[in-house]
């Protein structure tokens, strides 16, 4: 495994500025943002695919510093009822940017469609009732299935790997889902495996991990903090803002900052043991620290982590073989 670094942690920088506090941090790896929900500050997709000079500028600003590009990231709004066009486009030449700058992994989202043709944003079914819910959770499964029926071919085409974020808001969230639609068009779709998310809906990242195996295509560190007393009387569902952490039930923290030392050790020895031998890419949207200090702060102990079990890719000693 290596220490990585989603830019858009950084997004306040320019490109040259988050490549160079990647090295500051001990990073070498990259995952970089193509569009979707994000404003792509750190790459201009269409020059990119227009033009192999700027491919080879970007790759040699890259690889001058001794990092590599490992992921491109789309979190994209897949059969949103306004934006599904325009964002089935980003993904998909996110697959085809991928294949031209020989990256394997490509992090997306799954989609949510709205409730039906007059619809203006998506509709995620929370609970199991009414059966008039629960048709239109089908109706939505079906849908989604039929997308990636046509975009999993598309990206097994480009020579990607596909890593969906198991994140509400999305029909794929958890591991049942995600095992119900890696039946329906194959393993060139797996896991991010983003344990932020999952903390607060009270999952087990490790039982997670345990249940994936070798689905899960890349790793986010991000972590969550519960504050107990905002639990008790609000629960996890939280609809209060991510502006105010403090009057919230949960909120997304520096890593260790939520979990302690114990369960991020165990965290990467579980990702050990299902063979992953991939980036730990930090993605910091901690709202109460500054991103350069959370950036650093999550590093430094990601490293001292990574420091206790097999050797870094990259070092001396590393045996391990890339993935990417």
């Amino acid at each position: 495994m290596e220490l990585g670094i989603y830019t858009d942690s950084l997004s306040a920088l320019d490109r040259g500025a988050a490549l160079d506090v990647a090295v500051d941090i001990g990073a070498t790896a990259l995952e970089i943002a193509t569009g979707g929900q994000s404003t792509a500050p750190h790459l201009a997709r269409a020059d990119l695919l227009d033009s192999a000079d700027a491919r080879a500028r970007l790759l040699d600003e890259i690889a001058s510093r001794g990092l590599r590009l490992a992921a491109l990231n789309c979190s994209a709004w897949l059969l949103h009822p306004r934006r599904a066009a325009e964002q089935r486009a980003i993904v998909e030449e996110s697959f085809r940017l991928a294949a031209l700058l020989g990256v394997r992994t490509v992090v997306t989202m799954s989609g949510c469609p709205g409730d039906g043709a007059g619809a203006t944003t998506i509709n995620w079914p929370v609970y199991a009732w009414p059966d008039e819910l629960l048709d239109l959770q089908r109706r939505h499964w079906d849908e989604m299935v039929a997308l990636w029926q046509e975009l999993a071919p598309v990206a097994r085409d480009a020579g990607v790997r596909v890593a969906l974020e198991l994140h509400p808001l999305q029909l794929v969230y958890n591991v049942p889902t995600l095992l119900d639609l890696r039946s329906a068009v194959g393993d060139v779709v797996g896991a991010n495996m983003d344990p932020s998310h999952l903390f607060w809906q009270q999952m087990d990242p490790l039982a997670v991990i345990a249940a994936l195996g070798p689905a899960i295509h890349h790793v986010h560190l991000k972590d969550t903090a519960l504050v107990a007393d905002q639990v008790a009387i609000a629960g996890v569902l939280d609809l209060r803002s991510f502006d105010r952490p403090e009057g919230r039930a949960w909120n997304f923290r520096t890593v260790g900052r939520g979990h302690d030392r114990a369960f991020w050790s165990a965290f990467v020895a579980a990702l050990a043991a299902i063979g992953y031998d991939g980036p730990l890419s930090i993605e910091h949207e901690d709202r109460s620290e500054d991103p350069l200090v959370g950036v650093a702060e999550s590093a430094a102990f990601a490293r001292g982590i990574l420091a206790e079990g097999p050797p870094l890719r990259g070092d001396p000693a590393s045996s391990v073989r890339p993935a990417d």
